[in-house]
């Protein structure tokens, strides 16, 4: 590749939607209190005048998604801002050492016990037994009626439905583990969407709409860039790809870190197993573009050179990769902990990564034709989330191919 001079970064981002109907998306991963990273790397965006043409959520990135998504303009992160207000828990056990571990616990302890206003709060039913029948729609041990009452505060459902931007949310499909994502684009969405998205069992009951029940999203794909990719017409695009969730760590050496990284390997291995076969479709995509032109145009007539040719294609996605970083002493209930100094330290490292990459403006100048999509990682100490092979192994992959 061959870095091009930088440019202001609305202009940087434009360059990606000058190119031939190109898009900005912007991906939200799943993983509740950690979702305050999200609303950083959006405040840097917003601040620089870029506002997505698409927004793709699951989980909490479905709720900070559909806030942004269901807002105008102006309104969007003093909106985004509100909704982290409220859902923030009094830090009361600040006086115990962090080291100890023990106000991180007592605090955990609160939410799970209290729930979070505005947020979710106690089913008592389920707390009677594990066998007490409490109907498919309430089987969870939290109720999230007051999430129904806060979207409603913070997000005009009746802007969402207008698809500027696009907003897509996953969720999961019950009855036959499949992911189905909802789309603007092609129905109305409302806060079921959005609350189903994030019914992550069994903290969480399932949602029920059109007759059929869903739970959270990131049971199944907590990343869901695929969604991009399988995305039809396709088209340029710049993404930006929020990860919340560690791919990479050292060895747990105790049951307390077993949980930790137990938690960060379910739900954020998926990019990798996304972006490499989608990687090397595209660029096979590319490869028939690059043949096309020695076929003669007589020989285009033929049907099954029209069919064969379908399978070409010209777009370029360039991924950028923005990960929260690890706090001191974070352990496995960091995605519950809404105290105002951790959602202060994610959202602020939202936004300092997202300034980065803005000024990095890695997916500017001049890359190899047969790149399809390209994985930038703005953070150069980054947990790496897929082997990016070089231009030289993609040319011996191919004539080794042709011998």
């Amino acid at each position: 590749m061959t870095k091009a001079k930088s440019l202001p970064p609305l202009e940087a981002v434009n360059e990606i939607r000058n190119q031939n109907h190109g898009q900005v998306v912007l991906v939200l991963q799943g993983g509740g209190a950690l979702g305050a990273y999200q609303g950083g790397v959006y405040q840097a965006l917003h601040e620089e005048g870029i506002e997505p043409d698409w927004i793709i959520g699951t989980s909490i990135g479905a709720i900070n998604a559909s806030i942004i998504a269901g807002n105008k303009v102006e309104d969007r992160l003093p909106r985004l801002q509100e909704f982290w207000r409220r859902v923030e828990r009094s830090s009361l056990w600040s006086a115990f050492p962090a080291w100890t571990g023990m106000a991180d616990a007592l605090s955990s302890w609160t939410t799970l016990t209290n729930g979070i206003p505005g947020f979710f709060e106690t089913n008592t039913r389920a707390f009677l037994g594990a066998h007490v029948p409490l109907g498919a729609d309430h089987a969870g041990y939290y109720s999230t009626e007051p999430l129904r009452q806060t979207l409603g505060d913070l997000v005009d459902f009746s802007r969402i439905n207008q698809n500027r931007p696009r907003l897509t949310v996953g969720a999961a499909h019950v009855a036959t583990s499949t992911m189905h994502y909802f789309d603007s684009r092609d129905i109305a969405i409302g806060a079921s969407h959005v609350m189903a998205s994030g019914a992550l069992p069994p903290a969480f009951p399932a949602v029920r709409i059109d007759g059929e029940l869903y739970w959270d999203g990131g049971i199944l794909s907590n990343t869901p860039t695929e969604r991009i990719f399988e995305d039809n017409p396709r088209r340029n695009s710049l993404t930006f790809a929020v990860h919340l969730w560690h791919p990479t760590g050292s060895e747990p050496e105790t049951i307390w870190q077993v949980l930790n990284r137990a938690k960060d390997l379910q739900y954020s291995s998926r990019i990798a197993n996304h972006i490499v076969p989608q990687r090397e479709a595209h660029r096979l995509r590319h490869v028939i573009t690059e043949l096309l032109k020695y076929v003669p145009d007589a020989a285009r007539k033929d049907p099954m050179v029209k069919e064969l040719a379908g399978y070409s294609c010209k777009t370029r996605m360039h991924v950028v990769r923005l990960l929260a970083p690890r706090l001191d002493n974070e352990t496995h209930t960091k995605d519950i902990d809404f105290s105002p100094e951790g959602i202060r330290a994610r959202w602020e490292a939202g936004y300092a990564n997202t300034i980065r990459a803005l000024n990095q403006q890695q997916w500017l100048g001049e890359f190899d034709p047969l790149d399809g999509v390209i994985l930038h990682e703005p953070s150069p100490d980054a947990d790496p989330a897929a082997d990016q092979p070089t231009s030289d192994e993609v040319h011996a992959e191919i004539k080794l191919a042709a011998e």
